[in-house]
């Protein structure tokens, strides 16, 4: 299946001002978050990529272009030439399209459609998640309900409390959300090519598309209990590259293949 990422927006809870790096190029270890949401679904075997980029385009063309795998891989140099043990995107195919700089991610979508003619279900997702998620058991349970799409959904990662209060102001019960029967949107998409009939220009994926096939009863929420972590703000980002470089990386799946 092919693969869209929505790699666009400005990410200004990301940065402080000064750094002007788009936030699926933030940094976790050694390499973005872009890269590590790729290298997941590479693990699974979906390697066919369509980018869709908005702000700081060419952060992430440059990435690319001038990709270096003996970064993240083990290399011999041997007589001035190096060779490499194993590598990361060689097999990929990746397609970089501009999507607008203030395109909603409906609009994203709805402008590389023409990329995934033939495609009756592609994946899509936020540039900037995370999850140890097993995709294959994703798909597979998305293809078995016969619904038109499907998105991940996961507990509230919130840390505050909800507050049970009756009209005269006393207080019934106070509860952490954790704690409370709701779920959020995790990204993750599944999507048959019905999606793109119920996306108004400059429409929003889950607003929209997904909105109108919940209310049909045509959508169906794949619940994840495992690790899932975003990257919304500079701290979220932080946790991750402190993670990653203790050897806490739950969302690297790949590196099971290599124990």
């Amino acid at each position: 299946m092919k693969v869209v990422l929505f790699c666009g927006g400005y990410g200004m809870r990301m940065r402080d001002g000064s750094d002007m790096l788009p936030k699926p190029m933030q940094l976790v270890g050694p390499r973005p978050l872009l890269w590590h949401v790729m290298r997941y679904y590479a693990h699974f075997g979906h390697k066919d990529f369509i980018l869709c980029l908005g702000y700081g385009a060419e952060h992430i063309k440059d990435f690319f272009l001038t990709y270096q795998e003996s970064v993240s891989n083990d290399f011999v140099i041997r007589d001035g030439s190096v060779e490499l043990l194993r590598t990361d995107i060689s097999d990929w195919s990746i397609t970089f399209v501009d999507t607008g700089l203030d395109s909603a991610i409906g609009e994203r979508l709805r402008r590389v459609r023409r990329y995934l003619e033939g495609e009756q279900t592609f994946l899509a997702n936020y540039a900037d998640v995370l999850t140890d998620a097993p995709l294959d058991d994703m798909i597979e349970r998305f293809t078995a309900s016969g619904a038109a799409a499907s998105m991940m959904v996961v507990p509230p990662q919130q840390s505050f409390h909800c507050v049970d209060i009756k009209p005269n102001g006393e207080v019934k019960d106070i509860r952490p959300v954790s704690s409370m029967p709701l779920w959020e949107n995790g990204g993750y998409f599944v999507l048959s090519h019905e999606v793109f009939d119920l996306l108004p220009p400059g429409g929003d994926l889950v607003a929209d598309a997904c909105g109108r096939l919940a209310g049909q009863g045509r959508l169906y929420g794949y619940r994840h209990l495992g690790f899932w972590k975003p990257a919304d703000t500079f701290k979220e980002r932080a946790e991750l590259d402190a993670a990653y470089r203790s050897g806490i990386r739950p969302w690297m799946v790949w590196e099971k293949q290599f124990a």
